[in-house]
């Protein structure tokens, strides 16, 4: 199963109310969604149909967040029709909007990823699903910050490290997808500011010069779920009903053990 098809039953299976992907290059993953979006790249060259409530926003991703209110878009205030529609009447008057399903698929070097994972945690819920892309690169090539190979990863995969190490609150999900594998989020913490403080330290650790030290685990995928298992799996209507209802995170717990016994 390749990302493009991932994502496809992501969307199925959660029925996220919003969508933001930041990387939006050809628009392939883009034109998948069919709720409310924003989608954000400096160069983007959509070349194929695109049948959602878009945002386009040509900028990068740091400039984009740094708006004061980035996600305007998805105020329920700006269209009330658009939270009757959703089915969510608590955010009938136009609260301020928290993203549901997020595609991280920008600069594929490491730091910019994390700080793209800070800015989308920031505007999330623990019931949201992050996705990052191109997080399991195939050789040492792939993973080199200066692009020298068709496929291309970047040293991004240092992302799921950083979060196991700094933030053991969320469940990282390696998942084998084609090309380049994906990892997704869950438990996210809008609340939480370790990597905000931490960022100066793990960015002077993790930034080095090529080649990159790739682990083997990562090269294989040893920690890899089939995407079909994740997708198949039996806690996705919980999750979204926990997301609907905005239910504490305390709810958390019984479905992280969900998943964790699927991706274990």
């Amino acid at each position: 199963m390749n990302r493009h098809e991932f994502l496809q039953s992501l969307h199925r299976v959660y029925r996220p109310r919003n969508y933001l992907e930041i990387g939006v290059n050809d628009g392939r993953s883009l034109a998948l969604s069919r709720v409310p979006s924003v989608a954000v790249d400096p160069a983007f060259r959509v070349v194929t149909d695109i049948s959602c409530d878009v945002h386009l926003v040509k900028a990068t991703s740091d400039d984009f967040f740094k708006r004061k209110d980035p996600l305007l878009h998805l105020r329920n205030g700006r269209n009330p029709f658009r939270a009757l529609a959703r089915r969510d009447p608590l955010n009938l008057l136009g609260a301020d909007p928290k993203l549901e399903l997020s595609f991280i698929d920008g600069m594929h070097l490491f730091e910019y990823a994390l700080r793209d994972f800070m800015n989308v945690e920031r505007h999330s819920r623990w019931s949201s699903v992050i996705v990052l892309d191109d997080m399991l690169p195939r050789d040492v090539d792939e993973a080199a910050r200066d692009r020298h190979t068709k496929f291309w990863t970047g040293d991004v995969y240092k992302v799921a490290e950083v979060l196991r190490r700094y933030r053991p609150d969320l469940l990282v999900v390696e998942v084998d997808t084609e090309p380049t594998g994906v990892v997704v989020v869950f438990g996210a913490d809008p609340d939480s500011t370790v990597l905000k403080n931490a960022y100066d330290k793990i960015v002077e650790e993790y930034v080095v010069p090529d080649p990159q030290n790739v682990p083997d685990e990562v090269l294989v995928r040893k920690n890899a779920v089939a995407p079909e298992a994740l997708l198949g799996a039996d806690f996705w209507p919980a999750l979204a009903r926990a997301r609907n209802l905005r239910r504490p995170r305390s709810a958390f717990a019984p479905l992280r053990r969900s998943v964790e016994a699927v991706a274990v």
